[in-house]
């Protein structure tokens, strides 16, 4: 039984009035041997301790527990061993009760049915005359980690507690005091109980705000008459009761707090412990508080330990309960190891003797056994003496003292010896001595209790607070009313006096406290002829009160009087024999008849003084009213002064400046030189002032970052209530192709929409409802209306079930707030059909782009055109034509300028106007042409049409048919399909085909819908059909199709892949530099030039010779990085780094700043949010211009030493597995001269390592560079990276704009909402949403742009076609305009080379041509502006166009030239190299040096022509952008030089001229090229041999 474990039992109390009145539930159930405690959920959590004793009258008493635990531990400390029993719970949970009980008969606890089942069985085993017992006890109180001895009231300070080697923790001078009886073990018990209920009054501590030790210490000794010897066992009984209540100050909570936290602790560590198979020493953490220090050996060592568990049945208390079970289970675990305590006197002694030889051995070993010496003389070898007469007699001694200050650990040696002394003759006293001294305390204890209030029995029964039969007294009433009636002070016969224990004599009764004098008063008790009176007197200056009123003059006292001394301490005046005779009389009229309590005495005292509260509170706000009035005048007063004495100062200035400076104003106001504005320059400036004027209060950007939160809260919401229902911000501007709805504009935009002359773009929610696949556009205002009505949907989830909630979202709130109702029927796209052909008339037929809001092509239209009879019947299209007859339409010139102002104005815009999103992207070298601000097809037509429409007279009838003839390529997620057309201004009504099926296969859907509109011709009329289209717009059913998941929100890429391309790393972010500070990014001007840089990558290795190699790299395909190193494990490397560029003099590098690495991973995307803690800064070995024969290009090289092994990563240090790949980003920071902060150049690196003596495996490109024989091999063992780098002019930060743009707004996306955690990554667009739309409106505006160049295209080849002997005789005029106009147009081949006809034109052919060629001229002018601004042909073809495009900005230029560059790490961008090959081949080039021609190998990947030395050639050797450059084409050229099939690409910097094998390569690469170039080249030979062949 050495090994037994703790016993842990679990007691359930019942409902107390507190869990009756709030209805609680009982969440225990006990069954057996197990505890089961239900939650809220379903399942229960269930203990199993070793014996539960749930709470119940029938089963479960007092006397059952008793006899379940205490009898076995009874039985236990009968044998020998130490015992332990403990109460653990929450307050309220019934331990006193279970630990100590009631008075009542079978309601005592575990402790006194011990106690007096011990002593029976002593009693019975009396009979052995060689057996008896001693049993000892004592009582202490741990209250705020400080220990108080219950029993002996003159150890009134903290005991200390110790630590003996032997005898483990104990309490210092603790009472341990001697009993006889059961009845002896009640009082001590009665009287600790009262001590501490005193104790608890006086401090202002309470029993439930600290623990209680109770310790029985029960001696066997046995006499052995052979041997002459005593045998003893020894057993130590303790009773812990772990208690914590609510305490009213920090500190008592904290201190209950630490004691039961070290209990749990404690507990877990010693269940932990004994769990592990292997016993590893684990630290317990006993010292932490001073109960578990105390209870070291009671919890898992030499003891019989037992825990009581007591719980409360009640649901309100789940939390308490459910942790003390858990203890209670953890308890279980523990393993005690008791052992018989034996003899322990003898073996202690001998021990101890042992240790006092040993400290004295000690001093004499320091020089001090002189003092033993003497302190044995001095006490005549007494076998104890005591160390304090030692001290005091040895102070004669005068080198005693220092002695023992100088010599090393004396003082400790001292004291170790004076404490084993102590114990020493604890254990050699006599049980007589011991009951001596238990008298002695005892008659102190009594008489200190007197003096304190508490008195004893008259028949010395015991102590306790009784009331007296004769004697008068004083009992205390307190607020608390359980600490009410607790004191009794006797009034003697005679004098009994009330003071401070400072007073200069003696007082009977002892208060402290303020306003207590120290002597405060007497009681005087005399005995008349009426009986005994007790008369009151104050002393001078002390407050006291009887019955609420203060007395100054000695006043007689009645039973049942108030009496309150100083402030705080209330009494009640109690004469047994008076209330005897007053009851034997009428009541008198001052007895209360409420309770006579501390409450009753303090209004008694309030109203006797006349002190009202409230008027008191009002009269003190009154004053400080006053006294903030009064302040606050005299405040205004002495403001009001200031400002008129500076103001007389400002005056006195002033009329001294105008003294000394009288003439200054007239200066001032000579008027400035007016500047005189070209008529470009007042047109740019009025354009930009009604462009400013329109969006000076728009900011996209404070809308989007201010809203995010409201987006992600409404994202979160619907995401836990599994809506299936996403939102994400969206822009939508106001264009042809995505006409903003009336219900997505703000009242006071929509008023102002017709006069607005550019489109808006307002910021949107784009809602994507997954259930049932629809789309809908929300404004900001209406997301935050339906995101109230999502909160009030979330809150009430929690309280309707689950099934029932959508059911009654309906009913309850109207509607669910996250869906829309969406049409049957969605839009495809529009497209837009022009008129222009009506002019002259002849019939088109269009085939027109079908394109949706995103720009996104869905589908076409084919649409035909043309002037008809009024009579005129539809053509045959087969049976399935349908004829709708002819509908009147006018148009009134007042009601057209009026209702299509808008429209008009979204017609004509700009392309730059409608790309352009809040000032992003705009160039400032781009300067607006004239034509942009009026519409170019208006201005070339005028002329051309004012006199030659015969068949459109103003005032007659004018008719046209539109037929809507088939629909191709539209997706089979429509399923059905209808088309319906109007004019732009007309929004009430439009004309509609019927819906047809749609499968996604098979032929063009046939509508063959005939519509003939009569008109009757006015001059809105002829403008509308000179300038503005027909609307067409294509409506389907769109099938339901899963949307991605919300976690999957990425940003669709811009441009739609076709085909699957290789894989391309992402751009890395540059690597923090650690030796620069950090670099904060300057705002950024125009830009001044830019240059493209080549950089040339390698990592050399040391071979044996010595030398630096360049490591291997394998240049397949596919590659990530464009290569990947193959390295060997453990040897030096070195990095090196190549920038080459075209020379030029504002671009010049003057050191490396630092060269760092970094981000070292096995996967190509990095994680740039983690800070990594191995960045290596590497040393800069060389850096500086090199010059390589024939190559007058600008090379600048640096060399930097590189040890993996610093990085301490474990990818670098080992061999790599196979199919593995390490990468690692690197960033060099460059200075420049003339910039402010080093530029950074970041690139990726592939690296794969080898063990040290591996031969590397040589890729496929690598043997067939082997074989080739005209590469050296380290020319190939490089990674090369292409980068732009812009040098721009410091931004000027005092233009509003600028300031604007660097002003802080407020981010919202960044705050945390409730369910965020769900949305898996997921963040509202920003910033890129703009760049995003932008492109989107770019777009929309090229495609618009493409639909009417089409138009004219086909209206030009219509009239080509028909009037072709009408161009020959107009040619054959020679007229000088006509001439003029077709050579630009043949030049931009848009005209053709006419051949004379058989027949004479009559006059309406001539009529018709010359209209053409004046059209011709008009669509020169229209696509030259459109070919000076598009940027997805960068490269103008005509030398003229550019010119008079940046020839304005050349003095600029000049000007700026010497100003200082500001270059950030975001202006160099490291490009993406196209996954498309446009062309590749041999090309031959020209040779400036030796004017010989030499072959290359090209690879166009547009924008960039990548020039290799040969096709085997893995690393680019030289690089043209063509965004850049200039393509040129002449045959004169090519005659003078007399080298056919050549062209010349021009750059800032030079030009090559290159030559193709033959005619159809030339062509093919000039379509790589320059695609506008290639194309009016072939236009131009096509009608060179058209018009040979007619002659």
């Amino acid at each position: 039984m050495s090994g037994a474990s703790v016993k842990v039992a679990v007691r359930v109390r019942p409902f107390n009035s507190r869990e009756t009145s709030k209805e609680s539930k009982c969440i225990i159930q006990m069954s057996g041997n197990t505890t089961s405690k239900y939650a809220t959920a379903p399942e229960p959590q269930c203990f199993h301790p070793e014996h539960p004793a749930p709470e119940d009258i029938n089963y479960a008493s007092q006397q059952q527990v008793y006899r379940d635990i205490g009898e076995e531990m009874l039985l236990h400390s009968f044998e020998g061993y130490n015992v332990c029993i403990f109460a653990y719970g929450q307050t309220g949970a019934g331990k006193s009760y279970t630990m100590m009980g009631k008075q009542e008969k079978d309601q005592e606890g575990i402790i006194p049915l011990l106690c007096e089942d011990l002593f029976t069985k002593i009693n019975g085993k009396n009979t052995d005359n060689n057996m008896s017992y001693s049993v000892e006890v004592s009582y202490m109180e741990i209250y705020c980690e400080r220990v108080r001895d219950l029993l002996n009231p003159k150890n009134k300070g903290n005991l200390r507690v110790r630590e003996h080697p032997l005898l483990g923790p104990y309490v210092e001078d603790l009472s341990k005091l001697a009993v006889t009886s059961y009845n002896d073990i009640q009082d001590l018990m009665d009287s600790g109980n009262k001590a501490r209920t005193v104790a608890a009054t006086n401090m202002n501590e309470t029993s439930s705000r600290s623990h209680a030790v109770f310790n029985i210490i029960f001696t066997q000794k046995r006499y052995d008459s052979e041997t002459d010897n005593t045998s003893e066992k020894v057993h130590a009984a303790v009773r812990a009761d772990s208690t914590g209540a609510k305490g009213t100050r920090l500190k008592e909570g904290a201190n209950i707090n630490k004691s039961l936290t070290t209990l749990g602790k404690v507990i877990s560590a010693l269940a932990e412990v004994n769990k592990k198979k292997k016993k590893v020493e684990s630290f317990i953490p006993y010292r932490d508080s001073v109960l578990t220090w105390l209870l070291r050996e009671n919890l898992g060592g030499n003891s019989r330990t037992a825990m009581v568990a007591a719980l409360s049945p009640a649901d309100i208390n789940y939390d308490e309960t459910l942790s003390t079970l858990r203890y209670a289970d953890r308890a279980k675990q523990i393993r005690c190891n008791a052992v018989i305590n034996e003899d322990p006197n003898n073996r202690l002694v001998r021990e101890l003797k042992d240790e006092v030889s040993r400290l004295k051995d000690l001093l004499y070993a320091q020089g001090l056994g002189d003092i033993i010496e003497m302190t044995n003389a001095m006490t005549a070898m007494s076998p104890s003496p005591s160390l304090s007469a030692l001290s005091s007699r040895a102070g004669s001694i005068s080198s005693l003292h220092d002695r023992i200050m100088f010599s090393p650990g004396s003082e400790e040696a001292i004291e170790r010896l004076k404490e084993t002394e102590k114990i020493i003759a604890e254990l050699n006293e006599t049980w007589e001595e011991k009951l001596r001294r238990t008298e002695a305390i005892r008659m102190d204890r009594e008489a200190l209790l007197a003096e304190m209030g508490v008195a004893m029995r008259e028949d010395g029964g015991t102590v306790g607070v009784y009331s007296p039969k004769k004697t008068p007294h004083l009992v205390n009433l307190n607020e608390d009313p359980l600490m009410s009636e607790c004191l009794l002070y006797y009034i003697k016969d005679g004098i009994t006096r009330v003071g401070r224990e400072d007073a200069s004599r003696r007082q009977d009764i002892v208060l402290s406290g303020h306003f207590i004098k120290e002597e405060h008063c007497t009681f005087t008790s005399t005995t008349g002829p009426v009986g005994e009176a007790v008369i009151l007197e104050p002393c001078e200056g002390a407050e006291t009160y009887v019955n609420g009123k203060r007395v100054t003059e000695p006043t007689v006292l009645r039973s049942g009087n108030r009496i309150i001394l100083g402030k705080s301490h209330v009494f009640r005046f109690n004469h047994p024999e008076q209330a005897r005779q007053e009851r034997e009389r009428t009541p008198c009229a001052e007895t209360p008849m409420e309770p006579v309590d501390w409450a009753f005495a303090q209004r008694e005292l309030l109203d006797k003084q006349g002190i009202d509260m409230k008027q008191e509170m009002d009269q003190r706000l009154q004053e400080l009213e006053d006294q903030y009035r009064k302040e606050r005048e005299e405040t205004n007063n002495l403001l009001e002064q200031q400002r008129l004495d500076y103001e007389s100062r400002l005056e006195a200035l002033q009329k001294q400046v105008d003294r000394y400076y009288p003439d200054v104003a007239e200066e001032d106001e000579e008027p400035e030189e007016e500047v005189q504005w070209t008529e470009r320059e007042t047109e740019l400036a009025l354009w930009a002032f009604r462009k400013w004027r329109c969006y000076q209060f728009t900011s996209l950007r404070d809308l989007l970052w201010g809203n995010a939160i409201f987006l992600k809260e409404a994202n979160a919401i619907s995401v836990e209530l599994k809506k299936k229902v996403q939102f994400q911000f969206v822009l939508l501007t106001d264009t042809l192709y995505s006409p903003l709805p009336l219900d997505l504009l703000p009242p006071e935009t929509a008023k102002d929409r017709e006069k607005s002359p550019f489109p808006r773009t307002i910021v949107a929610v784009e809602v994507q409802d997954q259930k049932n696949g629809a789309t809908h556009y929300w404004t900001l205002e209406k997301l935050r209306q339906r995101l109230d009505l999502m909160r009030e949907m979330y809150d009430r989830a929690a309280e309707v079930p689950g099934s029932a909630l959508e059911d009654c979202d309906s009913v309850l709130t109207g509607g669910d707030p996250f869906y829309d109702r969406f049409p049957w029927f969605r839009l495809v796209g529009r497209g837009f059909v022009y008129l222009s052909n009506l002019l002259y008339p002849v019939p088109l037929v269009h085939r027109v782009a079908i394109v949706n809001e995103k720009g996104e092509v869905k589908g076409f239209l084919r649409v035909a055109v043309q002037a008809i009879s009024a009579d005129e019947e539809a053509p045959d299209y087969g049976s399935g034509v349908r004829q709708s007859g002819t509908a009147k339409i006018s148009f009134e010139d007042q009601q057209f300028e009026k209702s299509c102002h808008s429209g008009l104005s979204r017609a004509a815009v700009s392309q730059e106007e409608l790309r352009i999103v809040e000032g992003e992207g705009q160039n400032a070298e781009m300067a607006l042409s004239a034509d942009e601000l009026d519409n170019p097809v208006k201005t070339g037509l005028d002329g051309v049409l004012d006199g030659a429409l015969d068949h459109l007279r103003i005032g007659e009838v004018f008719t046209f048919r539109v037929t809507v003839l088939q629909a191709s390529s539209i997706s089979s997620e429509y399923a059905d399909i209808f088309c319906q057309f109007n004019f732009i201004h007309r929004h009430d009504e439009a004309f509609s085909t019927e819906p047809l099926k749609n499968t996604g296969r098979g032929p063009p859907l046939g509508f063959y819908h005939v519509q003939n509109i009569a008109v009757e011709v006015t001059k809105s009329f002829i403008e509308y059909i000179k300038t503005q289209p027909i609307v067409f717009e294509v409506f389907g059913h769109y099938q339901k199709q899963p949307f991605p998941p919300l976690c999957k929100d990425l940003i669709s890429p811009l441009r739609p892949c076709r085909r699957q391309f290789p894989r391309v790393m992402p751009l890395s972010k540059p690597v923090p530099a650690t030796k620069l500070t950090a670099l904060t990014r300057p705002t950024a001007g125009p830009c001044h030039c830019k240059y493209d840089l080549m950089v040339f990558f390698e990592i050399c290795e040391l071979e044996a010779n010595g030398d630096y190699i360049p490591a291997v790299v394998d240049h397949r395909v596919g590659m990530p990085c464009h290569g990947t190193f193959m390295l060997h494990q453990g040897i030096q490397r070195r990095v090196t780094v190549t920038i080459v560029h075209e020379s030029g003099r504002d671009i010049k590098w003057k050191e490396v700043r630092e060269l760092v690495v970094g981000r070292i991973r096995n996967t190509p995307e990095a994680d740039e949010t983690i800070i990594d803690p191995n960045i290596l800064s590497l040393n800069i070995l060389s850096a500086g211009y090199i010059r390589p024969a024939h190559d007058d290009r600008t090379f600048y090289h640096f060399e930097a030493a590189w040890d993996s092994s610093m990085h301490n990563s474990l990818l670098l240090n080992r061999v790599t597995p196979y199919g593995e790949k390490i990468y690692m980003t690197l960033s060099a920071y460059l200075e420049m001269e003339n910039c402010t902060q080093p530029t950074v150049i970041t690139k990726d690196l592939c690296m794969v390592f080898y063990s040290r003596d591996a031969k590397l495996p040589a890729s496929r490109s690598i043997r067939n560079l082997f074989s080739s024989g005209t590469l050296r091999p380290s020319e190939g063992n490089r990674v090369t990276g292409v980068y732009e780098l812009s040098l721009c002019h410091l931004a000027d930060t005092g233009s509003p704009g600028m300031q604007r743009r660097r002003r802080r707004v407020l981010d919202t996306s960044v705050a945390y909402v409730r369910g965020e955690e769900n949305l898996a990554g997921w963040r509202p667009r920003s910033d890129s949403l703009i760049l995003d739309h932008q492109w989107e409106l770019e777009k929309l505006s090229l495609l618009q742009e493409v639909e009417k160049t089409r138009h004219y295209l086909l209206l030009r080849e219509k009239l080509e076609s028909t009037l072709l002997l009408g161009q020959e005789l107009l040619l054959s005029c020679g007229s000088e305009d006509l001439t003029e106009s077709s050579s630009l147009s043949t030049h931009l081949g848009l005209g053709h080379n006419p051949c004379p006809g058989p027949d004479t034109p009559n006059e309406r052919q001539m009529e018709l041509a010359a209209k053409l060629s004046e059209m011709s001229v008009t669509l020169l002018k229209d696509s030259a502006s459109v070919c000076a601004e598009s940027t997805l042909t960068p490269s103008s073809t005509c030398p003229s166009l550019v010119e008079g495009h940046y020839g304005h900005n050349t003095e600029l230029r000049s000007v700026l030239s010497d100003c200082c560059f500001v270059l950030s790490f975001k202006r160099i961008n490291k490009t993406f190299q196209c996954p498309i090959v446009s062309k590749k081949g041999y090309l031959q080039f020209l040779e400036p040096h030796s004017n010989d021609w030499v072959k290359r190998y090209v690879v166009v990947r547009r924008p960039y022509v990548y020039i290799y030395n040969t096709e085997r050639d893995t690393v680019e050797r030289a690089i043209l952008n063509l965004s850049s450059a200039q393509v040129e084409y002449s045959e004169d050229q090519q005659a003078m030089l007399k080298t056919p099939y050549t062209f010349a690409v021009c750059t800032e910097h030079r030009g090559i001229l290159l030559q193709a094998s033959n005619d159809k390569e030339m062509h093919d690469w000039l379509y790589a090229f320059n695609p506008l170039l290639a194309g009016s080249i072939r236009s131009k030979l096509s009608r060179r041999r058209a018009g040979q062949m007619r002659f």
